[in-house]
């Protein structure tokens, strides 16, 4: 039987601060592993956002409409991944940056100040005045 107030017992050898593998958040493996991680999590949240958006279309599409076609279903949610997946990359929602913050508050610093400077250069031609 576990004891609750045991915690020796309950923790992983992964998680165990005494085992010399223990993952530590200044160790580039476990950054390495947090960052992948996170922006799968991210491909797989925008994918999920995509599916659910085409899924309303074709609900709320009238019978005579071409978003109501089932065909190339299948490739159009390919496509929804493959755009999930680029986005992701280039973590375009700040949910891998999100989880990142949490999972290695010590290395935020520069990740906020990398995606702070690509969101500068992608808004400033924005903000021109024409």
């Amino acid at each position: 039987m576990l004891n609750i107030n045991d915690s020796s017992s309950a923790l992983p050898s992964a998680l165990d601060d005494k085992t010399p593998a223990a993952a530590t958040p200044a160790d580039p493996r476990y950054a390495a592993k947090a960052t992948e991680a996170a922006v799968k999590f991210e491909a797989f949240f925008i994918s999920h956002m995509l599916r659910q958006m085409r899924s309303g279309t074709r609900e709320m599409a009238g019978e005579d409409s071409v978003f109501k076609d089932p065909i190339n279903s299948d490739m159009l949610e390919m496509a929804d991944n493959l755009v999930a997946d680029k986005m992701a990359g280039q973590r375009a929602f700040g949910i891998a940056d999100a989880i990142l913050r949490q999972l290695l508050p010590a290395a935020s610093a520069p990740v906020a100040a990398s995606s702070a400077a690509r969101t500068d250069n992608i808004t400033a031609p924005l903000n021109k005045s024409l």
